[in-house]
């Protein structure tokens, strides 16, 4: 049973935790309100994620009983204690180590593993500063008022067999991806849309999940502030 893809495409929201924050924020309070923010999914990744991941994933699974899965920012992010992973190809930018270079030095692991593989295309939009994914990428974000770009990268992104398509402002951004680009993506593609970067509110979250994301995520606003999605 493809239980992540699953959630993809019929959940509304995931929580990003970066283990390489643990000891800097809350992640057990975090967390431990996962669900009660109608969470459907917890992503585990980060830019370097220098941390023991095996040892942090365990951990996190001991403390939820969401699907864990993997949001890997390179060939080393990779455990075969999670629940899944996004195999991310990152189709806005051209560095082919990002395309398929990183992946081939981890597929082999993964397959062996038989954790559930969620192959996404992954694109970068502007949120308004440099963010760590455009650095360490070594890519240039679709500019957020090129709304055809972004659509014609989802739409070969699917017809090259992906199975989500992930907008992402980056970690840290200051502005969202823009509301309408989510809206002119998800009509012109069949397959579940994540939507992530710059979202700081409730009101974000339910504005994404109106122009059409099938899964929104939300990572440092929660870092801030881990009661900001909790259901009353």
């Amino acid at each position: 049973m493809a239980l992540v893809y699953d959630k993809i495409c019929h959940g509304s929201l995931a929580i990003l935790i970066d283990p390489d924050k643990e000891g800097s924020v809350d992640i057990d309070k975090i967390i431990e309100n996962a669900e009660k923010s109608g969470a459907s999914l917890l992503f585990v990744g980060g830019s370097l994620v220098n941390s023991p991941l095996h040892e942090f994933v365990e951990r996190v699974k001991r403390m939820t009983s969401l699907p864990v899965v993997l949001f890997p920012g390179s060939a080393m992010q990779f455990s075969p204690k999670a629940d899944g992973i996004l195999f991310l190809s990152l189709i806005s930018g051209r560095n082919p180590e990002f395309l398929i270079g990183q992946h081939v030095n981890v597929a082999a692991m993964v397959k062996q593993s038989n954790i559930e593989v969620i192959p996404t295309g992954y694109i970068l939009v502007d949120g308004g500063t440099p963010t760590s994914v455009q650095y360490m990428s070594q890519t240039m974000p679709i500019p957020s008022n090129k709304h055809e770009i972004a659509v014609s990268t989802a739409i070969a992104g699917e017809l090259l067999g992906l199975k989500a398509i992930y907008l992402e402002a980056g970690s840290g951004a200051l502005n969202p991806v823009p509301l309408k680009m989510i809206e002119k993506v998800k009509e012109n593609i069949s397959i579940p849309l994540i939507v992530g970067g710059g979202i700081k509110t409730p009101q974000q979250v339910t504005y994404a999940l109106s122009a059409g994301a099938n899964l929104v995520v939300v990572g440092n606003a929660l870092e801030k502030n881990p009661l900001l999605l909790t259901r009353s």
